[in-house]
């Protein structure tokens, strides 16, 4: 194993390969639940909001319930209606962080390199750390231990790299531990159709049915020339995860660092006048959704960047209840920074960024099923009007508050100015190697 600094990364493929597990934990906030009331276990479970009015949106469930037909994110009414005695919790998301915690560090103890990818999974590399041989046992180990020590299922992928890690993960559940070598790939994965491979979504597997490609084997035998055309570089990476091909490292420090995405604006007089701060900040709002969109993620904290006339610079964030999208909600938040920091000196550059961002799929949502739809149409609006400004240009469809008398007010996107807010470190150590 190498080392280098404070960081512990593999720098090199070993000769005789990569032995990579995906631990995936199976149903886990309903497993959890059954964890700490174990009179729950055995039983059809869900983990929804507004669990007394009967509206909520089912979050996950557990395999009893899956069996008899309840699937996030279900409206509850129809969970109840498949399965009449559903036990239904509220989530209680400081009870799976630290359940959370409390996996990564069993993994921890097999090897340092760990790399957590969500709540409930991780990647670990220990090619280093048993003969290849030794591969089956180990995962088994690590999985009676989790079950054993902390009443937690899992599935675990072995592979040779990532994504065949990730897919076998996902072949055998709940409590499968699944071997899917390179060699097995046209047999295995070739004839499953692309929306069940990892890392295609809805729209990319629509247009890749427009390309004639239905299957993975379909996408691997593709022309390369034809997917960079229609997919861009993305198209090439999804090619080569049909064949079996990923070089990426399990990176113990890729989660110390938040994805994020952010615009700034300066200002080009110092201003203090409110609503000109508030069609800025709306602009700035609209433009982080849309490029939100367009990477089809969610936030879950805003965080606020206000430089003063003498050039002092604050940022403040709002961690927010459930992960958001929208432009409203964006505004919403920053907004609301805005008015309690502000202290009401002459700005010179406004920003907000999106951080915490997950994944659409991730972004679970405690929601009665009036808001769920209420989402959605909103969602669909967004999209509409994202669709246009980037066809015809940001002024177009602006609200009248949006509009600026004077050119020099209106905001340039963010890659047009070649600027951008500092990079956000993740602030708690949930993922983080106990020293």
């Amino acid at each position: 194993m190498e080392s280098g600094g404070s960081s512990v990364k593999r720098k090199s493929t070993p000769a005789r390969g990569r032995i990579i597990f995906h631990v995936d934990m199976n149903s886990f906030y309903a497993s959890v639940e059954a964890a700490w009331d174990p009179s729950l276990k055995g039983k059809p479970l869900a983990i929804a909001g507004n669990v007394e009015e009967r509206r909520g949106i089912v979050v996950t469930a557990s395999y009893e319930a899956r069996a008899k037909g309840v699937k996030p994110p279900m409206p509850l009414w129809e969970a109840k209606r498949h399965c009449p005695d559903l036990i239904v919790r509220k989530p209680d998301f400081d009870k799976y962080r630290k359940a959370s915690s409390s996996m990564f560090q069993l993994l921890y103890e097999i090897t340092p390199l760990v790399e957590p990818v969500s709540i409930d999974e991780g990647y670990m590399d220990i090619s280093d750390s048993i003969r290849p041989d030794q591969a089956v046992k180990t995962a088994e180990y690590i999985q009676k231990r989790l079950a054993n020590e902390l009443s937690l299922p899992s599935s675990i992928g072995v592979a040779p790299n990532k994504f065949l890690a990730k897919m076998a993960s996902d072949m055998k559940k709940p409590m499968g531990i699944t071997v899917l070598r390179k060699r097995q790939v046209q047999d295995v994965l070739w004839p499953l159709k692309t929306i069940e491979m990892h890392g295609v979504g809805e729209k990319t597997s629509d247009k890749l049915k427009k390309l004639g490609i239905h299957t993975i084997g379909d996408l691997a035998l593709a022309d390369r020339d034809s997917l960079k055309n229609h997919l861009g570089i993305a198209g090439l990476k999804l090619n080569e995860r049909a064949c079996g091909i990923d070089s990426r490292p399990v990176d113990p420090d890729a989660v110390s660092e938040f994805k994020s995405i952010g615009n700034s604006t300066t200002m080009p007089s110092d201003i203090t006048d409110r609503a000109k701060i508030r069609k800025i900040l709306m602009n700035l709002a609209d433009s982080v959704a849309r490029r939100m969109r367009k990477k089809e993620v969610y936030a879950g904290n805003v965080q606020l960047t206000i430089r003063y006339h003498d050039w002092k610079t604050i940022t403040r964030s709002r961690k927010l209840q459930n992960p958001v999208s929208t432009h409203a909600d964006l505004l919403e938040a920053s907004w609301r920074l805005f008015e309690e920091y502000w202290n009401q000196e002459p700005i010179r550059l406004l920003g907000i960024t999106a951080m915490d961002l997950v994944e659409k799929g991730q972004a679970h949502k405690q929601l009665d099923l009036f808001s769920y739809e209420k989402d959605q149409k909103e969602y669909d609006l967004a999209s509409a009007v994202h669709s246009i400004r980037d066809k015809f240009g940001e002024s177009v469809l602006l609200k009248g508050t949006q509009l600026s008398k004077d050119k020099s007010d209106n905001l340039r996107d963010q890659k047009r100015r070649g600027t951008s807010l500092e990079k956000d470190f993740l602030r708690d150590d949930l993922f983080r190697k106990k020293e």
